[in-house]
């Protein structure tokens, strides 16, 4: 009878701009006797080792960070706001996105309301589109639409800040209420 003995071996390292990579070798033997199980295994671990630290070592292609999915239009297949491919009606491919609807033909990760009144704060104090994506880069490293609802919040209070409606004032949402009495 004769024992199967599989090992795989797999790293994935982190890399800049919330990317990765990943490599794994799997590799399968027949032994005819159970006492060699522990030193094929190590012999094994060793060598699938070796070939995975030795492959991994090329990062391979890394899309510049500051271009990347920002211009959906130079892309092959239209995209919606996360990123995923949309149909014809504008809607996600893959069912991602908000419940599978962009809003506005995007989809954004925060609320509707949300998105609803950042774009009205825009709008009715002519406020320029770049300097307040720039803001969001800058504050949370993402565009305003992939701000998540905590991120778009904060994002709101500092544009009722910069147009005035806002007092500076006032005690972060954050901060506890026994922490301001301090």
């Amino acid at each position: 009878m004769a024992i199967v003995l599989e090992a795989n071996y797999a790293k994935k390292l982190g890399l800049p701009n919330y990317s990765s990579h990943q490599y794994c070798v799997t590799i399968r033997t027949e032994l005819t006797d159970l006492a060699q199980v522990a030193e094929e295994s190590g012999r094994l671990y060793r060598l699938l080792q070796d070939a995975v630290d030795r492959e991994i070592q090329e990062v391979g292609f890394m899309p510049d960070a500051s271009r990347y999915g920002m211009n959906p239009a130079t892309d092959s297949q239209p995209r919606n706001g996360n990123g995923n491919a949309s149909n014809a009606n504008g809607h996600a491919a893959n069912g991602n996105g908000a419940n599978g609807q962009p809003r506005n033909g995007e989809a954004w990760a925060c609320t509707e309301g949300q998105q609803k009144l950042i774009l009205q704060l825009v709008h009715d104090h002519r406020l320029d589109k770049a300097d307040i994506e720039a803001m969001a880069r800058q504050l949370f490293g993402c565009g305003v639409k992939e701000v998540n609802k905590m991120q778009a919040s904060n994002l709101i209070d500092e544009l009722l800040e910069k147009v005035g409606k806002k007092s500076t004032s006032r005690r972060p949402r954050w901060q506890s209420r026994e922490g301001a009495r301090a």
